[in-house]
């Protein structure tokens, strides 16, 4: 079973927060917090250039397409996921993770580690300047290995690189083939469900703690126009 739960460190520390999937964990530690904060804001940053350019493509880009059935989820609900996500991960309860989590988590892994390879430091480190931490190495191309390594230390079963593959099947076929792989159909089911969600939910704004100061989450709720909420 896949599991989040948290234990707290030391005043001062990082809560030990920690996804578990298969019995491994993702824990909350500077790396985490990275590839979170480089996927949201790299992804939010292409969305507004987008929208300062009406005439350029408004969707098809955004960190989780890096797995290819979640390519075309609208960049703004990938924004909207991956706060969902971040909230979970740093949840004082336990409670059993999503295959949205996982697909979060391993897109956001996998978007910051190209960021850090491809982008130049100065893109990188605007993207983690005026954050709630701070953590000036990552701006080292070497930061990309530990990225990738912290996905690939969670024993997943991946089934969210798997189901593109099911898309031509006939449903008959599909099904017999997620039956004999193990793949649930309840839990992939969310996973249609942000394909037709176009925009955030208001909650992600209470979501970003942690990951967002609380000047840049009152920003994004202005670029998404969320209702103001009273101090």
């Amino acid at each position: 079973m896949t599991k989040i739960s948290v234990a707290h460190g030391q005043q001062g520390e990082h809560h030990m927060s920690m996804i578990f999937v298969n019995d491994a964990i993702l824990p909350q530690t500077d790396v985490s917090y990275l590839v979170f904060r480089i996927a949201f804001c790299e992804t939010l940053e292409r969305i507004t250039l987008a929208r300062q350019f009406p005439k350029s493509p408004q969707d098809g880009f955004g960190f989780l397409t890096e797995i290819p059935f979640l390519a075309n989820v609208s960049p703004a609900k990938q924004l909207d996921l991956l706060a969902e996500t971040w909230e979970r991960h740093n949840s004082v309860h336990a409670v059993e993770a999503s295959l949205i989590d996982e697909s979060v988590s391993y897109a956001a892994c996998e978007r910051a580690a190209w960021c850090l390879e491809n982008e130049s430091p100065a893109i990188v480190q605007r993207y983690l300047q005026g954050g709630p931490q701070t953590v000036d190495r990552a701006r080292s191309k070497e930061w990309a290995k530990m990225f990738r390594k912290l996905h690939l230390g969670v024993s997943s079963d991946a089934d969210f690189l798997l189901i593109s593959q099911f898309e031509d099947m006939p449903p008959v076929v599909a099904a017999e083939i997620k039956e004999e792989w193990g793949v649930d159909p309840s839990r992939v089911e969310p996973l249609f469900e942000a394909l037709g969600e176009w925009h955030p939910s208001p909650e992600m704004r209470t979501r970003l703690s942690g990951l967002l100061t609380k000047r840049e989450i009152n920003l994004v709720s202005d670029q998404f126009r969320f209702p103001v909420v009273a101090e």
